[in-house]
């Protein structure tokens, strides 16, 4: 049984095209989305205090920083495709690393992108109603699902092909992808902003309204619930790290495109919020489904809010190449460790892309959006993706002490006091998530448990391999 050709090891090689500017870009690509358009309400009905509410916003990305510091520094060690995959294998073992890998294939990050399917098909339909989610075209009950395809779902499954096709390929025309989305979102928001400020139909007086009678402005409960969301809200960030074998200079460019990236999604954020609060008043703003086409006509005209539904469809169609492009990496580096299917480490010979990776999870995701399912998945990863990031910023402390001799081009600003401020209070999250979704918790950890007769299965495959590479040595 031969090792491998020259010609293998080039097949399986991915290429470092991204730039420092595009780091950043997958950064903010990855992390903004539609949530930014639909979290501000959600805040605002558990911390009804808008002056509160900012500051929730403010802690929160603060939060995220931490983390942030924490990943640069792993990230510069181990410049390669997996991101926090890598990490969590190189401090606690493969088995650790591929529970992480499975439960992300199978509900975080399939789920995730689903979510953005679905959130570019529903916006969509808000601007062109003839492409809503209410018109069916077909649906049927199969093995205890409900299977439904309407022209919502088909929008949402044209959005995932598409992405796909374009990371199959070139790693650079995703990265234009996400480049241009990510730039229109930042232009957009500096634009709306200073427009509604200056022309707009509000008033300041919405950021220092009381909140209703006999309502507390703020509690330790409505705050826990609110930033489960806000921290859902500045989610995506580490996707960096998965693609770390694709960006140029790493060890310089993963620590500063991350500080970077965070501090831009901060500061859009609350600009973002300062218009919605200009717009309405924090009662009316809290009682919103459709928030961002309500602030806007209230603020412009009727038409406005149309058009800002097809600005919120591009966003997330953007926002959908990073999860693309960052999930197929984590899926090629469980396979060259041989703890997943091992056709996922082919990489397109002329295009240097993760073909196997990337078709297998377009499909998978196309199964979740007509099936409904990606929305049980991705609660029930709630309360892993908490713990996945305890797990990593811990994995700093771990790496520090079992290789102690292993470059470390940027050490984590503030080591080791302000990585335990993180987990201290990651930890406080994941309790609260338990607390408030329990079922959904304990599915997280069911979830995870279902992938370990794979594990043991690809392992003993593995081990078999082992000695016959060893004996077909000259």
């Amino acid at each position: 049984m031969r090792i491998g050709t020259p010609q293998d090891a080039q097949a399986s090689r991915l290429v470092r095209q991204l730039t420092l500017f595009d780091s950043v870009m997958v950064v903010i690509s990855g992390t903004i989305g539609a949530s930014i358009f639909i979290t501000p309400a959600d805040v605002l009905r558990v911390v009804p205090d808008p002056r509160f509410a900012l500051i929730l916003w403010i802690i929160a990305g603060g939060v995220t920083l931490l983390a942030g510091l924490a990943c640069a520094e792993l990230g510069a060690m181990f410049p390669e495709a997996g991101g926090q995959y890598v990490f969590i294998r190189e401090a606690y073992g493969k088995f650790a690393a591929f529970l992480y890998g499975w439960i992300l294939f199978t509900a975080g990050n399939s789920g995730a992108l689903a979510a953005v399917a679905i959130a570019t098909a529903l916006f969509f339909g808000r601007a062109f109603p003839m492409f809503s989610t209410g018109h069916v075209i077909t649906a049927h009950d199969f093995l205890g699902v409900h299977w439904e395809l309407n022209r919502g779902s088909l929008v949402a499954i044209a959005a995932v092909v598409v992405l796909t096709a374009v990371n199959l390929r070139s790693v650079k025309m995703a990265a234009l992808l996400q480049n241009v989305t990510a730039l229109a979102y930042l232009g957009a928001v500096v634009a709306i902003a200073i427009l509604g400020f200056t022309l707009g139909h509000g008033s300041w007086s919405h950021f220092i309204a009381a909140p209703p009678a006999g309502i507390a402005p703020i509690s330790v409960k409505g705050a826990g619930i609110a930033m489960i969301a806000l921290l859902w809200s500045y989610d995506g960030w580490e996707y960096l790290s998965w693609v770390a074998g694709e960006v140029k200079n790493p060890s310089r460019n993963l620590p500063l495109a991350l500080f970077l990236g965070i501090m831009l999604i901060v500061i859009t954020y609350l600009l973002a919020n300062a218009v919605f609060l200009y717009a309405l008043p924090p009662a009316s703003l809290a009682a919103q489904t459709a928030l961002t086409d309500v602030a806007m006509t209230a603020l412009f005209s009727q038409h406005a809010g149309q058009w800002v539904s097809l600005f919120i469809a591009l966003i997330s169609f953007g926002a959908g190449s990073v999860v693309v492009l960052g999930g197929a990496r984590i899926y090629f580096s469980m396979a060259r460790d041989g703890v997943f299917f091992k056709g996922m480490t082919r990489v397109h010979p002329r295009w240097n892309t993760p073909v196997t990776s990337l078709l297998t999870q377009c499909v998978w995701v196309i199964l979740l959006i007509v099936s409904g399912r990606y929305e049980q998945l991705y609660t029930c990863f709630i309360f892993m993706m908490t713990l996945t990031y305890v797990v990593t910023v811990g994995a700093v402390f771990v790496l520090r002490r079992t290789q102690p001799d292993r470059p470390r081009p940027y050490r984590c600003t503030g080591y080791p006091w302000l990585p335990i401020i993180y987990m201290v209070v990651g930890c406080g999250f994941m309790l609260s998530t338990l607390f408030a979704r329990p079922l959904e918790s304990l599915a997280g950890l069911a979830l995870a448990a279902l992938g370990v007769p794979l594990y043991l299965r690809w392992r003993r495959q593995e081990r078999a391999r082992e000695p016959l590479s060893i004996a077909s040595l000259p």
